[in-house]
């Protein structure tokens, strides 16, 4: 059983509303979902789409085909329907869109006369649709009723009363007029847990116990400032929206500096101002974490789109030499545990690290079964109370082994704790000369350096042990290169590489990646840009080049069925 169904309309007609319901319904009917959305730059009109597949086994990306179409405009019927499977079926609502369709493959309700006639109000259309499409699915409608009560109890009983009976009138229409659904759903019990990608990181800063977030809003990070500031007074967060991205990452550091764990994020215009204060968080060795959600460039280029387009931007952006840890997840499970090692870096060597991710990833719905909170890793390298008293003298930048300075906070202690912006010596004031220039600087990249590099884990292999063939993939990748590999290991011995830890970059000590790639027959790399930046760093901190490269850079992300595509094109 693997279904996929599209909502498709104008922004403004609660596309995004039907999606998240049934997602969140088949995932608490225990089915796998995998979703991802497609919208414009713009409040009212356009062409959107919200995407939703659910299966009885585990799903990581989407498919080309689609077997329910929900159509509240005619742009989603002219644009969607040749990607209607054999027995798929558009649904529309023909007095809405004036326009009356008799191919066996459209099925007819009326959307708004229903909502009207049992819910009350024609906004309640879409939550018809909604109940629509379960009955066609022949599933029970209990678990929407349950959805409804838990996303209304807010709205008061008059409410949720007429869109538990709109719901209801579009099942029951569906259920009876739908003779051509085929449909065969398997039933479920045990519910999963649903969760995006940006929620993920949002869940992974407060486990990892951030204080402090400042950000201006911008496509795809503000979803994370949105969950941050609906979990402030629970878990005492301040969430402040700075008045521009510079200011932003200054507040970050500032807090930092003064003793809570702090994060700031943003888009690629918006790092593009960040910059000056990447540079200054590298000086001061301020940790901080910082959220980079592309989109494709340059300027404003979409906006709303998906690309991995700054991976060289991350890399080395900002001036001076200083190291950085580029984390990449690739699912909202790995972006929850490396929101979680951002923190632990940041603090453990005193540096900035950034959290790469991208619009798919960030709006992307996935289950899961669970997160190991285990696993989460918490330890204060700050010194505090009595370890800070008892100190004869403190010197904020003093020269070590490992190049970690100790890590005190201004004013709870006798101590002076202070930095500069300028080179500064041991005890944090400005010098002049060379010898302390030299040091600092072997303090700060050539000291720590080596340690951080330990901490980088190596790619996931995935597939056969052994592959003739091997697909290669970083971030938000993982999943469609992953149900492509399942599909390819049915006739060729075949594996997936998928980077997730980016810079450093991982060595082979842990696992020989390197060994995998040259062995292999083909290695194709897969990336959402135009110039392979991922396979251009491999070549250039490993010396191996892919015999193959496979790029999308059209905003959209990789589908299971257009990458087959592409590699099936390669051979």
């Amino acid at each position: 059983m693997d279904y996929t169904i599209k909502i498709g309309g104008e922004a403004g007609q609660g596309i995004q509303t039907i999606g998240d319901t049934l997602a969140k319904v088949f995932s608490r009917s225990g089915y796998h979902v995998f979703s991802h959305q497609d919208y414009e730059s713009r409040i009212r009109g356009g062409h959107n789409f919200f995407q939703i597949r659910f299966s009885d086994k585990s799903v990581t990306a989407s498919k080309e085909k689609i077997d329910i179409l929900v159509a509240f405009d005619k742009g989603s019927i002219q644009q969607h329907e040749d990607e209607i499977s054999e027995i798929g079926q558009i649904v529309y609502d023909s007095s809405a869109i004036k326009q009356k369709h008799d191919k066996p493959h459209f099925f007819d309700i009326p959307f708004i006369n229903l909502a009207v006639e049992h819910g009350g109000n024609k906004i309640m259309a879409n939550t018809v649709a909604t109940g629509a499409v379960l009955g066609m699915l022949g599933m029970d409608i209990d678990m929407l009723i349950k959805t409804i009560k838990d996303a209304l109890k807010k709205k008061g009983d008059e409410v949720i009363n007429a869109n538990i009976k709109a719901a209801m009138a579009g099942y029951d229409f569906a259920a009876k007029e739908c003779l051509q659904c085929s449909f065969a759903v398997t039933p479920l019990s045990e519910p999963k847990m649903l969760i995006g990608g940006n929620d993920a990181i949002g869940l992974g800063t407060i486990a990892s116990g951030c204080k402090f977030y400042a950000a201006y809003p911008m496509t795809p990070s503000t979803g994370i400032m949105n969950y941050l500031a609906g979990k402030e007074k629970e878990y005492n967060i301040v969430v402040e929206q700075a008045e521009d991205e510079i200011a932003a990452i200054n507040m970050a550091i500032g807090a930092s500096f003064a003793g809570v764990r702090s994060m700031t994020g943003t888009s690629g215009g918006g790092f593009a101002l960040m910059v000056e204060g990447l540079s200054l968080a590298a000086m001061t060795e301020t940790s901080v974490v910082i959220f980079l959600g592309q989109r494709p460039g340059p300027a404003t280029g979409f906006p709303t789109r998906t690309e991995q387009g700054e991976l060289q931007f991350a890399l080395y952006t900002a001036h001076g030499e200083f190291p950085r840890v580029v984390l990449a997840p690739g699912t909202p499970e790995q972006a929850f545990y490396l929101t979680n090692k951002a923190f632990d870096l940041a603090e453990k060597y005193q540096i900035p690290v950034i959290i790469l991710s991208d619009q798919y990833l960030a709006d992307s719905l996935w289950t899961l079964n669970n997160l190991d909170l285990s696993r989460v890793k918490y330890n204060d390298y700050r010194l505090r109370g009595d370890a800070l008293n008892s100190l004869a003298e403190y010197k904020r930048h003093s020269f070590t082994d490992s190049g970690v300075s100790p890590l005190a906070i201004p004013g709870e202690s006798k101590h002076l704790v202070v930095t500069d912006s300028d080179e500064h010596d041991e005890e944090g004031h400005i010098v002049e000369d060379a010898d302390t220039r030299i040091k600092m600087v072997n303090k700060r990249l050539f000291r720590k350096l080596p340690h951080i590099r330990q901490e980088i884990d190596p790619p996931l292999l995935y597939g056969h042990p052994n592959p003739d063939v091997v697909i290669a993939g970083w971030g938000s990748t993982f999943g469609v290169i992953k149900e492509v590999v399942d599909v390819l290991s049915k006739e060729w011995k075949t594996a997936m590489l998928h980077f997730s830890e980016i810079y450093p970059f991982p060595s082979i000590k842990k696992f020989d990646y390197l060994k995998v790639l040259r062995n292999a027959n083909a290695a194709i790399c897969v990336e959402n840009n135009a110039t392979s930046q991922f396979a251009r760093l491999m070549k250039t901190e490993t010396g191996y080049t892919f015999t193959g490269m496979i790029n999308r850079y059209d905003g959209r992300p990789f589908t299971v069925e257009g990458l087959l595509g592409e590699i099936y094109e390669t051979f």
